[in-house]
């Protein structure tokens, strides 16, 4: 541990000068009533670093938990007081406060429920709404209820909006007034339309006019500006676009070097830019800003649970959140705020952002539950319950790393992954992967250079070399993890034994690529991925490719450690992968066997087929397969029949399926329905389908000789539907049942005589009458009504046209004929 000043040269005014003094009083009376509070105060009125001193000065020992490390080490240097974050701890002057992540937080809470020497807990900064803050809070209110009913509990807010943490809490509201430095507000939209931002991507348009803005706001405004971006990438791609102004251009974000965050939080002498992401919003207070410019944008968390990706994604930041944005140009004296967009947009922003809660991968968060004992979090005092689907999904994935067990309890397994400080996945990793596991597991556990390539190996070996910030932050982190990794007799259980093997496969593993690939594969045994075409198949069944040029491009197997899948994508892309064998990938995930019996249909193809055999696999990719000789084939070709005109439909097979329609509809029972005759497949093909073993036998099956088994025992099928029917003249012609009636296509002078129409199973059949060329010239279901009242015309029309055929001027006393000219007797 190292020590701090007593007295930081930067260290805040006194509390008499504050607006936070005139609240005091009132939040101290509300601790001693209540025993919690919702402190709320603009920034810039002391609520950080003014609040815990003062509840020190009271008599209580004061634990300060801020959402951010960059916001951690700037309080405790303006309070003087000692500050923990994961794998650093400084200590101050002040023995009576202590300022901590609020992870650092939930690990302590899971190691000492009580809090054994705090009176006092404050929550900076709640109204961001990160997930860990809202369990910190969800705990210490349990803790409250049930051990420590005299701790008291503040949640502070930088917002007004306090209603509903006053609720949570049970205590009032204390506000606090700001500051009163106007703000000016300049909308200054880009003179064109950009394209709005997309995953990860921004506008480059945007961003040149975002670097024009600050160039304006710098020659409209005295002091230094504050432009707010997205992300890191965005932050260096504007600093690139102002490069040679005569001003001091800093980049702050979470991963910033030391000494640039020093410098951002100590006032210089020369004029400064500074570029930050949303942790300049409330979190720290940065000095000489007279002037803000926003890009109106930032970066939320996505998850996609069905195929365990996580990624980033760009939004548009919320009226709240452009608000506290636009407070940083008024801390200190009047300011202005330039708004890269318009009033109008503005007024459709959401109100406020959306918590992190509903957004995340709830992975982590459900093994603090499970620690806790509430394992759905369904008891936990939170202001919004978890997604169902995303709990349910991490409940999955901690089964299968072995942090829970059958009922959903936790294991001794998993309460060591829990105080690891990392994400369940990069815990079972560290506790799994061998001796050398930390040092991988150091570098999953924080955000790589933005020049890290995709080969992880070799990310791990420029960390090795050292001489980069990076560096110094990973070795600081794996000593840390070496640490947790060493084996407590207490925390030792069953649940563990299965790992021996892979253990010891990890220890006897000499290269960096055994290594690594193992550690990856164990921490994300569901991506690791086969070669497959162009990319590689994932073992959760997604796509995944590698960028052009990729040095892992030639490698059969990864274990990929960095995935997303951007919007609108349907494969995901590897950002950080290692090249492993089939060995690894076997150690990591497990292989199962399964008898595969289905039809199915080859990628790319039309026709499906029988497909029976025993799979090896790992996950969705198929490691082997063997043909099973004696398989019940009948369910997959009952389901080709049904998907697939597999059957050979002579026009024979077609007439009889129609013949048998027709009888159902007309007759009914016995006669069957045949719009279904899969369903029916045990009446009329079973023979053929206790032979058949794939398509081509079925294909080979006589359909109508088959069909015929259809017919009731009881009926004659020629007596209810006959395929010919005899007419006048003695021809017997095919009656078609193709339709909802019987058709019967004949020429007109084969029907003379007939008067009535005739009839099938007591059904009028539906008449053609056919030119002597056969072409259709009328059609009746009534031979009465069109000899009456139709022959006539057609008479008129076509007895010029067919002369040598007879057209008599009373059709129902002429001789039908199928001849040109009916023969006279002499």
């Amino acid at each position: 541990m190292t020590a701090v000043p007593a007295v930081p040269s930067d260290a805040p005014p006194p509390a008499d000068t504050l607006p936070i003094r005139h609240v005091l009083p009132g939040l101290l009376d509300a601790l001693d009533r209540s025993g919690t509070a919702v402190l709320t105060a603009p920034p810039g009125t002391g609520k950080t670093t003014v609040v815990p001193l003062a509840l020190a000065e009271a008599g209580m020992r004061v634990l300060v938990a801020e959402p951010r490390r960059l916001a951690v080490r700037a309080a405790a240097r303006r309070m003087g007081v000692s500050y923990t974050i994961r794998g650093e701890r400084h200590t101050g002057a002040d023995p009576r406060v202590e300022v901590v992540t609020t992870g650092v937080l939930l690990q302590r809470l899971q190691r000492d429920q009580e809090l054994a020497g705090i009176d006092t807990v404050i929550l900076d900064e709640c109204h961001e709404r990160h997930l860990d803050a809202d369990t910190a809070l969800a705990f210490l209110l349990d803790v409250r209820a049930t051990l420590r009913p005299d701790l008291r509990l503040v949640a502070a807010s930088a917002t007004a909006d306090a209603g509903r943490w006053s609720g949570l809490l049970g205590g009032p509201v204390v506000a606090a007034s700001g500051v009163a430095h106007p703000v000016e507000t300049v909308w200054a939209p880009p003179p064109r339309p950009v394209a709005p931002p997309h995953g990860l991507r921004v506008d480059p348009a945007l961003l040149a006019h975002v670097a024009g803005v600050v160039r304006r706001a710098l020659a409209e405004r005295d002091g230094d500006v504050l432009c707010f971006l997205p992300g890191v990438g965005e932050i260096a791609r504007v600093a690139g676009l102002l490069a040679g102004l005569d001003v001091d251009v800093l980049q702050v974000h979470g991963q910033a070097p030391a000494h640039v965050q020093d410098a951002v939080l100590a006032a210089g002498a020369a004029r400064r830019v500074v570029l930050a992401t949303s942790v300049a919003e409330s979190s720290l207070t940065v000095p000489g800003v007279r002037a803000v410019v926003d890009s109106g944008l930032a970066r939320e968390p996505r998850t996609d649970h069905a195929r365990g990706l996580g990624s980033l994604t760009t939004v548009r930041v919320s009226k709240a959140a452009a608000g506290q944005r636009a407070g940083r140009a008024g801390r200190e004296a009047p300011g202005a705020v330039y708004r890269c967009w318009t009033e109008a947009e503005h007024e459709r922003l959401a109100e406020q952002p959306r918590p992190e809660i509903a957004l995340a991968d709830l992975t982590g968060f459900a093994l603090q539950a499970a620690c806790w004992g509430d394992p759905d979090a369904s008891g936990l005092a939170l202001l919004d319950p978890p997604p169902l689907a995303a709990m349910s999904a991490a409940a999955r994935t901690l089964g299968a790393l072995g942090a829970l067990d059958a009922g959903g309890r936790v294991t001794g397994r998993g309460r060591r992954m829990a105080l690891a400080g990392v994400h369940p996945r990069l815990a079972r990793a560290l506790l799994d992967g061998g001796p050398r596991a930390a040092e991988v597991v150091a570098l999953l556990s924080e955000q790589l250079p933005r020049d890290a390539g995709d080969d992880l190996v070799e990310v791990w070996r420029a960390a090795r070399r050292g001489g980069t910030g990076f560096a110094a932050r990973w070795r600081q982190e794996t000593r840390r993890l070496r640490r947790t990794a060493t084996p407590r007799p207490e925390a030792s259980d069953a649940s563990g034994s299965a790992t021996g093997a892979v253990s010891g496969a990890a220890s006897a593993a000499v290269s960096d690529d055994a290594v690594a690939g193992l550690v990856v594969a164990l921490a994300f045994p569901e991506r690791v991925a086969r070669r497959r075409g162009g990319g590689y198949l994932m073992a959760s069944g997604t796509q995944a490719l590698l960028a052009d040029g990729s040095r892992l491009l030639s490698a059969p197997w990864l274990a990929v450690a960095v995935a997303d899948r951007p919007t609108g994508a349907a494969s995901a892309r590897v950002r950080q992968a290692v090249a492993i064998d089939e060995e690894i990938a076997r150690l990591a995930h497990p292989v199962t066997y399964e008898d595969e019996v289905e039809w199915r249909v080859p990628p790319g193809g039309r026709r499906g087929d029988v497909v029976a055999r025993t799979v090896e696999r790992l996950g969705a990719i198929e490691l082997s397969a063997t043909p099973i000789e004696d398989a019940d084939v009948r369910p997959a070709l009952l389901y080709g029949l049904r998907t697939e005109d597999v059957l050979t439909w002579t026009r024979q097979a077609r007439e009889l399926r129609d013949r048998l329609a027709f009888c159902h509809r007309a007759l009914g029972d016995p006669w069957p329905p045949v719009d279904d005759l899969v369903a029916l497949a045990d009446r009329w093909l079973e023979p053929e389908l206790s032979r058949a073993r794939r398509r081509a036998d079925l294909e080979r099956v006589d359909v109508a000789q088959a069909l015929r088994r259809l017919v009731p025992w009881s009926e004659r099928l020629e007596q209810a539907a006959p395929e010919r029917v005899e007419v006048p003249s003695g021809s017997h012609v095919r009656v078609d049942y193709s339709g909802d009636q019987p058709v019967l296509a004949v020429k007109l002078q084969e029907l003379f005589g007939l008067r009535e129409t005739p009839r099938i199973s007591g059904v009028p059949v539906l008449v053609h009458l056919l030119s002597p060329a056969g072409r259709p010239v009328a059609v009746t279901a009534d031979l009465a009504s069109f000899w009456a009242k139709g022959y006539g015309a057609v008479r008129a029309e076509l007895r010029g046209r067919y002369p040598k055929h007879p057209w008599p001027e009373d059709p129902l006393t002429a001789p039908p004929t199928r001849r040109t000219n009916p023969r006279t007797r002499s």
